[in-house]
């Protein structure tokens, strides 16, 4: 069962959460396993340059370059595995919020190439989300019940369990999974069809695809 108000929380905000959250604990963990096999693979294929592409809004795909989006994703999953770890690890923790336009604004995705600056391309992050969520859910598996619905405090949505945190994460990783995979049709065309829910951040998320 989901421990936040769906009137007033998240759950409200991002269409579809509160599906995930009711899914029997070992379906979430699976689900939170894929991680990185929502995405489309042939990223790989792509140039630095359309890595580095943004798109206009009527284009239906998001905004974000794709560096920037599996940026995000990376640091996202970061902040999600941390708050974790907290909650079971400390009583009643108080987690921060960090802005993700700022990482961007800042230069963290390199998604504006400098002359004589060479821009990596997006491996790393595909690894690091691959990994995190590799390691989290076998740490995840020896979880007790009790341990599940340990609880931390978020500035904007309260109180929230360990299973709301990574009901949020898989929501999360889902909802830009379909906007990268749409950038990558863009440029390849379609690939064989991925089970991804569809989504819409609320405005406290500040996620755009």
């Amino acid at each position: 069962m989901t421990t936040l108000s769906p009137e007033t929380t998240v759950y409200a905000r991002c269409r579809g959460l509160a599906e995930i959250a009711a899914l029997p604990l070992p379906q979430l963990v699976s689900r939170f396993r894929m991680g990185a096999e929502t995405l489309d693979k042939r990223v790989f294929q792509l140039s630095a340059e359309q890595v580095d592409q943004a798109f206009l809004p009527d284009a239906g795909v998001g905004r974000w370059p794709i560096r920037v989006l599996l940026g995000h994703l990376a640091d996202a999953d970061l902040a999600y595995i941390h708050r974790m770890r907290r909650v079971v690890g400390e009583d009643n923790p108080v987690f921060s919020v960090w802005d993700e336009n700022s990482f961007i604004d800042n230069g963290l995705y390199r998604h504006q190439r400098v002359p004589g600056h060479p821009s990596p391309l997006c491996g790393g992050h595909v690894a690091m989300l691959h990994t995190i969520r590799m390691w989290g859910a076998e740490w995840l598996d020896t979880l007790t019940d009790a341990q599940w619905e340990r609880k931390g405090m978020h500035p904007e949505y309260g109180p929230i369990s360990v299973r709301d945190i990574v009901s949020i994460a898989v929501w999360h990783t889902e909802h830009h999974a379909r906007f990268h995979n749409m950038k990558v049709e863009k440029f390849l065309g379609p690939a064989v069809a991925m089970n991804v829910p569809k989504g819409k951040c609320g405005p406290s998320c500040g996620c755009h695809g």
